[in-house]
């Protein structure tokens, strides 16, 4: 992609769980090199409970050392989990000390019941289009898409309200009294959706790139990723000014941008041509691309815009697309999509406006979401950290989730997404410290970049 408690410390505890790695309803198998495997059957649909049924499937790690208790992990996506254990391995490790990882697989993905699309979605993630006729050919493209993927799907209702449910049969199928969670990304949306239905079944929760699921404020959602992309851009033109391997080392490279898309198209040296709405979704804001995007710039403003027409990202996985649509409400009008350009430019005027487009590149044509999440206060303490430069979890969204979750620790950190996964030694210390006892930040925290 979507309740938490002030506890004394006595109750933030962990429930004490017996130490042998049994658990009830689970029949632990091994089915890769130190990953177990089981398959737990659930309704297809949470408010039909006697109808048709369905698998979730979960992996576990056990803890290498003595075990304090589980923690049952989603690192985002939304996609699948088990099949990614043994390459996560070594990013867990220090985990693994003192805990059992349990993943899921949420419905429809992975190894639970899957939903295999009858055709691909319709194209490679599009951030811009071109007109109204580019973008209503592109909707007609994935409703049709959608529609065959809710057919194969049948009775499986794929919301994250579905997943919630899910978690909670999990955490009963493991014999925990609450559940114990690790959120990144997309997994902080299952997250809010568990606390809004289970906030007292909540024990210790890490929400890493917390992805707002609460608010109701399209433009303000939208506003806030919208300003960190601009932001970026600007950190990328402070960069350039610094590097002298920079492409545009004493140039403004703002300027260069905006130059570009008022010439655009930009010939190729294949003989095609790079429009407007090409350039502005290829440009790679993130600090690791700064060399490369820069170079693209350059080239394009020099007459060869041949970089731009490299698409190195993946098209989004099937599944991926309708279970973050089955969420999330957005505009699908083109007009009403325009009006939020529109007012997105006003803050985000060279670049991160470019954000109203995201998520009508995955949900238009999409039928309505099933799950809407409600606002909620939880009275269940949380540790949430967002990356101050990260554009598709931004902190304005990570602090709204800590908000709603009373006593939470929010640290801010001058990093991207995904921040425990890259390996924020700071970040890291407060986790492990958090899950084996309980302790959270001060008020106020924050860490270092890497």
């Amino acid at each position: 992609m979507r309740r938490l408690v002030t506890l004394t410390a006595a109750v933030l505890g962990l429930v004490v769980v017996p130490p042998a790695h049994a658990s009830p309803g689970l029949d632990w198998r091994a089915c890769a090199d130190g990953v177990e495997c089981a398959d737990l059957t659930v309704p297809a649909d949470w408010d039909h409970r006697a109808g048709p049924k369905a698998s979730v499937h979960v992996g576990r790690l056990k803890a290498r050392g003595a075990r304090q208790g589980t923690i049952v992990v989603n690192l985002g996506g939304p996609g699948p989990q088990v099949e990614y254990l043994t390459y996560l391995k070594p990013v867990l490790a220090e985990l693994t000390e003192t805990h059992d990882l349990v993943f899921v697989d949420p419905r429809g993905l992975g190894g639970s019941t899957p939903v295999t699309c009858p055709t691909a979605s319709a194209q490679r993630p599009r951030w811009v289009f071109t007109d109204r006729a580019d973008y209503e050919n592109y909707k007609r493209d994935n409703a049709a898409f959608a529609a065959g993927c809710l057919e194969k799907a049948g009775p499986l209702a794929l919301d994250a309200r579905q997943v919630a449910h899910d978690l909670d049969a999990v955490r009963a199928a493991l014999g925990q009294r609450r559940l114990d969670y690790f959120g990144n990304s997309y997994g902080t949306v299952y997250a809010q959706a568990y606390a809004q239905l289970f906030p007292h079944r909540i024990g210790r929760m890490y929400l890493d790139s917390a992805l707002d699921h609460t608010d109701q404020d399209v433009a303000r959602w939208v506003g806030a990723r919208a300003a960190v992309d601009e932001a970026n851009l600007g950190r990328m033109a402070s960069w350039c000014d610094r590097e002298r391997s920079c492409a545009l080392h004493g140039r403004d490279v703002r300027k260069v941008f905006a130059d570009l898309l008022a010439r655009a198209p930009i010939p190729t040296a294949a003989g095609g041509s790079v429009d407007a709405a090409m350039i502005v979704s290829r440009m790679y804001v993130e600090e690791p691309g700064w060399a490369s995007t820069t170079l693209a710039l350059a080239e394009a403003d020099a007459g060869d815009a041949t970089r731009f027409t490299v698409f190195e990202g993946a098209r989004d996985p099937d599944m991926s697309r309708v279970a973050m649509c089955a969420d999330f409400a957005y505009p699908q009008d083109y007009p009403a999509l325009k009006a939020l350009e529109e007012r997105t430019r006003r803050t985000a005027p060279l670049l991160g406006w470019r954000h109203v487009w995201v998520m009508a590149n995955h949900c238009a044509g999409m039928p309505a979401p099933t799950f809407r999440q409600r606002s909620f206060h939880s009275p269940t303490a949380a540790l949430v950290v967002n990356g101050d430069h990260d554009h598709a979890t931004p902190p304005a969204h990570g602090l709204r989730v800590a908000e709603r979750m009373a006593g939470s620790r929010y640290v801010r950190v001058p990093a991207g997404h995904a921040v425990y996964w890259v390996g924020n030694r700071c970040v890291r210390d407060h986790v492990h410290r958090y899950f084996r006892t309980g302790e959270l930040p001060p008020v106020g925290a924050s860490c270092p970049g890497n």
